[in-house]
């Protein structure tokens, strides 16, 4: 194995994952070509080849240096050959693919409709690939929410008034129920659960008549909006409430040390693998222990222990 390439999408510990694959390619004398803007520059062929030298001092760095971007045009068979034909120009063994379901379902479609030799690394703030235990970036993810909602609950405290907090994950309630754990809310709405907002308002009401100053409700952006959820509180209960919607700021931000060793992790194993031979593969965290597992399997759903959380977080509340 000669030369391998690289492709991301965006979360923090990516630069740290990059900066692990392109040194460990370099110590088996490997060169590393780097794919700009995931398979929509592979399309494009927007390739660079990247030296050790080329990635100092972005370990500590959020998103990504390589850029990422959504590509419709790789879910057609025209898209598909395209990426095929710049891998080919640029005579890659192998390729690395670093990012969530969606990334890691057209990495496996690489390998198994066209025989390139992919190895995926599960990054996403919602940490919903199948089989691992943690992915890259979601760990920073939920501090880095966690944090503003420490600082809102010090105004939500002063005020007494009720705020109802929308964070990211569109079709995966990961970050809502760590953070609403993590953080002491009184109630977290995800899209894997139903919820009932009569039943939420009249907890709301009987904790006011016995002097709770003070509730905070995490919201899942895939559920609801918190603007909605809020406006039926105020208009069941009369009580004042306030919205805050954190948005991307949970996609940046500097890497926790945890998500920098990780990715540092499975950076090199990553290479280790094609090196090896491997192929359509997904590195996994396990106990600990950095595993492998198929593609095909790490692109199922995911149980996120919805109800566990759930229940813990109403039983402390």
């Amino acid at each position: 194995m000669k030369r391998i390439g690289i492709l991301t999408r965006d979360c923090a510990g990516i630069n740290a994952c990059i900066r692990a694959i392109v040194r460990t390619a370099d110590s088996y004398g490997i060169e590393t070509v780097g794919i700009f803007r995931g398979y929509e520059g592979l399309i494009n062929g927007e390739t660079k080849v990247f030296d050790r030298r080329a990635v100092s001092g972005i370990i500590n760095s959020g998103g990504t240096i390589l850029k990422t971007a959504r590509s419709k045009r790789f879910m057609t068979e025209e898209g598909q050959l395209k990426a095929l034909q710049t891998i080919k120009d640029n005579n890659l063994d192998g390729l690395i693919v670093v990012g969530g379901n969606g990334s890691l379902t057209a990495a496996h479609l690489l390998a198994s409709k066209y025989g390139v030799k992919v190895i995926g690394v599960p990054a996403t703030i919602d940490n919903d690939v199948n089989g691992v235990d943690l992915s890259v970036g979601a760990d920073t993810a939920v501090n880095v929410a966690l944090d503003a909602l420490d600082k809102i609950r010090d105004t939500a405290d002063s005020l007494e008034r009720i705020f109802v907090v929308e964070v990211m994950g569109r079709d995966c309630g990961y970050i809502a129920l760590r953070v609403a754990l993590s953080g002491g809310c009184e109630e977290v709405i995800v899209p894997e659960r139903d919820y009932d907002i009569n039943e939420i308002c009249e907890e709301i009401t009987e904790g006011n008549i016995r002097g709770k100053i003070s509730w905070i409700i995490i919201v899942a952006e895939g559920k609801a909006k918190a603007a909605d959820v809020a406006a039926k509180i105020t208009q069941i209960t009369e009580l004042e409430t306030r919205v805050v919607v954190l948005g991307h700021i949970q996609r940046g931000g500097r890497p926790t040390a945890f998500d920098r060793t990780l990715a540092a992790r499975y950076g090199n194993t990553a290479v280790e693998m094609l090196k090896d031979g491997q192929t359509d593969k997904c590195i996994a965290l396990r106990n600990m222990e950095v595993v492998m597992l198929p593609l095909e399997e790490a692109i199922k759903p995911k149980d996120i222990e919805v109800e566990t959380f759930y229940r813990l977080i109403k039983t402390l509340t």
